[in-house]
């Protein structure tokens, strides 16, 4: 077993022994919001938007993107579980911005070990075993984070399965502060009405 396999289950052992009644919290998430955010790793959006369980559902990819994933999970969250509220959360230092389609793709077709950056860019080991199916995915990077917001709510709110009273918020979280800052376009591309 590793040493973070060996970590995760300690942790869960703690988590279970002091877990208490929320065996009982429901399905839906009790203040009826949703959060689509980035999966990085200095993010909490517990803390940053003071949930506890059951409070809200959270949807986590690369960059907080609205991919059809997204707006799947976003969909079945308000059909069948009743959030009546979404907030789009980009995040400043983002990894999103830091290669494009063409550079991804290009790493892939070398290896599919995992690549490093230095001064000049990107880097792959070219250790073969590579793949060329990168070139059919769209790797939704970032090059703006306020205008990657309001293209995702703007996407959003242009699906025809989410309906027009859901308010879509948007917002960047400032990895150096902690806060979140508005992106007001986003929020009035999102307006519901």
């Amino acid at each position: 077993m590793s040493k973070i396999v060996e970590e995760v289950l300690s942790a869960n052992a703690d988590y279970v022994s002091d877990f208490g009644d929320k065996g009982n919290l429901p399905m839906p998430p009790g203040r009826q919001f949703a959060i689509l955010t980035c999966m990085d790793a200095r993010l909490d959006p517990a803390k940053y938007a003071g949930l506890a369980e059951g409070d809200a559902h959270v949807i986590r990819n690369a960059g907080g993107r609205a991919s059809d994933d997204a707006i799947r999970s976003l969909v079945i969250s308000y059909k069948l579980l009743g959030t009546k509220e979404w907030f789009v959360i980009h995040h400043t230092d983002c990894g999103m911005e830091t290669f494009t389609n063409e550079i991804m793709n290009d790493l892939l077709s070398g290896s599919l070990k995992t690549a490093t950056i230095d001064a000049s860019g990107w880097q792959d080991s070219n250790a073969g075993g590579g793949t060329n199916d990168a070139k059919f995915i769209n790797w939704l990077t970032i090059s703006d984070q306020e205008q990657s917001v309001l293209e995702d709510v703007q996407r959003i709110r242009a699906n025809s399965m989410v309906p027009s009273d859901i308010p879509i918020y948007g917002y960047i979280y400032d990895c150096k502060t902690g806060k979140l800052i508005e992106v007001p376009e986003a929020s009035a591309a999102g307006k519901a009405s």
